[in-house]
């Protein structure tokens, strides 16, 4: 990987939307787990790749936003330090597909990759002094946006979700 400061950045643009999804994950199916059948506002774990792939969407918006006004072969080269992770981070995508959102880990698989940078940075300043602290700080204020903007992602799928099942429901006599 390129140690440039726009691939530094572009990582951290990577983390600030995907890195937080394990926990999110990890909250979810505990917490969906542990409902008893009396609730009535039963939060499916099987919404969590809904969420994930609507975090991918509003991360290709802003991909496509950043390349605004000119989407041209050379100026995606120029400005894309790191490709393929930006490629891994836009299969998200694919969860739109029901047939892939059934198999929720893979979501959680696919997000580890974005969690490993978080991890590899703490662990490397664990067991070594060469990671600034600058670095760390980073991280954790990235991780806190993204924990955000991803129990925000799926609070918002579960709030869609809601509001179709209430609207099947008054539309059957």
């Amino acid at each position: 990987m390129d140690n440039s400061f726009l691939a530094y950045m572009q990582q951290l643009e990577l983390m600030a939307f995907f890195s937080g999804y394990p926990l999110i994950y990890a909250a979810v199916v505990v917490f969906a787990g542990n409902q008893h059948k009396k609730n009535k506002f039963k939060i499916s774990a099987s919404l969590l790749p809904f969420a994930y792939a609507l975090v991918g969407t509003l991360f290709l918006g802003f991909q496509l936003k950043k390349l605004y006004p000119d989407y041209s072969v050379e100026h995606l080269e120029l400005t894309m330090q790191q490709p393929w992770l930006i490629i891994w981070g836009l299969l998200s995508l694919l969860f739109w597909i029901p047939a892939l959102a059934k198999k929720r880990v893979l979501s959680l698989i696919h997000s580890f990759v974005f969690f490993f940078f978080l991890t590899k940075d703490l662990f490397v300043k664990l067991f070594t002094s060469s990671v600034n602290n600058d670095v760390i700080g980073n991280d954790m204020n990235i991780y806190t946006s993204s924990l955000l903007f991803n129990l925000g992602a799926f609070a918002f799928i579960v709030l869609i979700s809601f509001l179709l099942t209430r609207y099947k429901s008054s539309l059957r006599p």
